[in-house]
């Protein structure tokens, strides 16, 4: 007998937006943006925790592989559990429990501990950044509500840039330890904020009797093993390896059973029928698509001037910070750009996306000759387009969302999120991976072909390096090295640029998908809610 859903309770009485409620929302917002920064900081530094705790390079790739599939996997259940034991109590446990987690992993030095707290902390901040979209839809006045959204896309574009410098502070200048412990005093504020300004809602302990089992178990081990067979995929070479076969396999079961059961169980964790609604579709398939995107104002210069320039990431920092901060201004201004009801946002979205495509065609032209200055102007374009891009994406899909879907579209928009961002960073290291040895085939080739070469010394290897003659003196590997060097040097160079070329043709793909895909939308108020599209 198929279980018939409880009635649906009254909603919660509408809040009028009070300053005590502006500190609420503020409070979710730090709470988001540190729970990214945990995650950004703690990739970037894990090579000088890996040093500090003795860890080789194949054992911390499970640390960070850890993380992820437990961050996704919170991401699809964080609304449920809100919207059960109200915002203001789960919120305040998980941002408590997210810095205790914080600041005993330092602690813990045993392998088995550390990845059993690292899948602790994943759990506990993929909680957070679904909260913030719940919140901006439930609380925000139509005419404030894009701010508020505009408030959820720096989860996307400033936090991940604001990591490279905060990693290279604690790890170059004050302690690694900070590099975990950074979250505490931010959860503290977070914590004491959320208490203070928003309303306690009753708690519905009712909905566990209808307690989606089947779908946390196929969704969340779905997700789970998808994220950690991309994670682990190049390191064990992809399908050569009997490991990720099965976990792509599984995954693949786990995920389509996951999807028939939402579609019929009465109390989902995703509400796949949304997808019929034309924005919401595009809204979620153009942020993935900008999350690969924003590699190129991120990933990929780090990438660069860390192996190529042997930069630290607090000298690299400065250049992020060049995306970060202008955020600050650029998502609310785009935000009103937004709330102009006589302006098409996708002439908006379009602009965003043609000025991330520029950035890419700029960054295709890098050189070895490049330095940290040469990628201001890429950057600078990444910081215009970035905002210009999400703020339409995000208002085009909440627009198809009533609210009691508020829940369903954060859960489903967050695990994309997520989704995307490990999908990225595999689709970076395989392409990077794959183009090195096309380019180091190449060029070894030519430099085979042209022995004459090898016995002049370029002035890029040095005013005193000796030519290489190819046969070593005893005892000498200088020659070799220099030479060595410069072949890597050259090719991570052309390989990162042939990336970038890549990631023009994603935005371009968007633009077609801009044009083909979504219909208008209108400012939050400006017109009465088109649901069905």
């Amino acid at each position: 007998m198929t279980p018939q859903s409880p009635a649906a309770p009254p909603p919660p009485a509408a809040q009028p937006l009070s300053a005590r409620l502006a500190l609420g929302l503020v409070g979710v917002l730090i709470a988001a943006l540190t729970s990214g920064l945990n995650d950004r900081v703690t990739d970037i530094a894990l090579v000088d925790v890996r040093g500090v705790l003795g860890i080789d390079h194949d054992a911390g790739t499970w640390l960070e592989s850890a993380y992820e599939a437990a961050e996704v996997s919170a991401m699809m259940l964080s609304a449920w559990f809100a919207v059960t034991l109200s915002i203001r109590r789960f919120a305040i446990a998980v941002v408590l429990l997210f810095a205790l987690a914080g600041c005993v992993f330092p602690l813990v030095h045993a392998y088995p501990a550390l990845i059993a707290m690292r899948i602790v902390q994943g759990l506990l901040g993929g909680m957070l950044p679904p909260l913030l979209m719940t919140v901006a839809l439930r609380f925000l006045p139509p005419p404030v509500k894009l701010y508020g959204l505009s408030a959820y896309a720096l989860t996307a574009t400033f936090g991940p840039n604001l990591a490279m410098p905060l990693a290279g502070l604690w790890t170059d200048l004050v302690g690694w330890r900070y590099v975990y412990w950074q979250i505490i005093p931010l959860c503290a504020a977070a914590a004491a904020m959320i208490a203070y300004g928003l309303p306690q809602d009753p708690l519905r302990f009712e909905r566990f009797r209808q307690f989606n089992w089947v779908g946390v178990a196929t969704g969340c081990g779905g997700v789970a093993m998808l994220v950690v067979a991309l994670t682990q995929g190049e390191r064990l070479d992809w399908f050569h390896s009997p490991l990720i076969c099965a976990l792509l396999a599984s995954s693949a079961v786990a995920l389509a059973l996951f999807g028939f059961n939402e579609w019929h169980h009465p109390l989902p964790l995703f509400k796949l029928q949304i997808l019929g609604r034309r924005n919401f579709s595009h809204g979620l398939i153009t942020l993935s698509g900008l999350l690969i995107l924003f590699m190129a104002g991120s990933a990929l210069p780090a990438q660069f001037l860390s192996e190529v320039r042997d930069l630290r990431p607090l000298q690299i920092g400065p250049l992020a910070l060049c995306i970060a901060i202008p955020q600050l201004i650029a998502a609310p201004a785009a935000a009103t750009l937004c709330n102009i009801a006589r302006l098409d946002s996708r002439f908006v979205l379009g602009s965003g996306l043609a000025l991330l495509a520029a950035s890419c065609v700029a960054g295709s032209l890098l050189t070895s000759a490049w330095s940290a200055n040469s990628f201001y102007p890429i950057q600078a374009l990444q910081a215009l387009g970035q905002p210009l891009a999400v703020l339409p994406i995000l208002m085009g899909a909440t627009g198809t969302v009533l609210p009691p879907e508020g829940p369903f579209a954060s859960a489903m928009f967050n695990t994309v999120r997520g989704l995307a961002t490990v999908v990225g960073s595999a689709i970076v290291e395989s392409l990077i991976t794959h183009r090195d040895r096309f380019h180091s085939a190449m060029l070894l080739d030519n430099v085979g072909n042209r022995t004459v070469l090898l016995h002049q010394a370029p002035a890029s290897i040095g005013n005193h390096a000796a030519p290489f003659s190819g046969v070593l003196p005893a005892g000498d590997s200088n020659s070799l090295a220099a030479f060595s060097a410069q072949i890597h040097g050259q090719v991570l160079t052309m390989s990162i640029a042939d990336l970038y070329l890549f990631l023009a043709g994603v935005a371009v793909a968007l633009i077609v998908v801009m044009l083909v895909l979504p219909v208008r939308a209108w400012p939050p108020g400006a017109l009465p809610r088109q649901s069905s599209r």
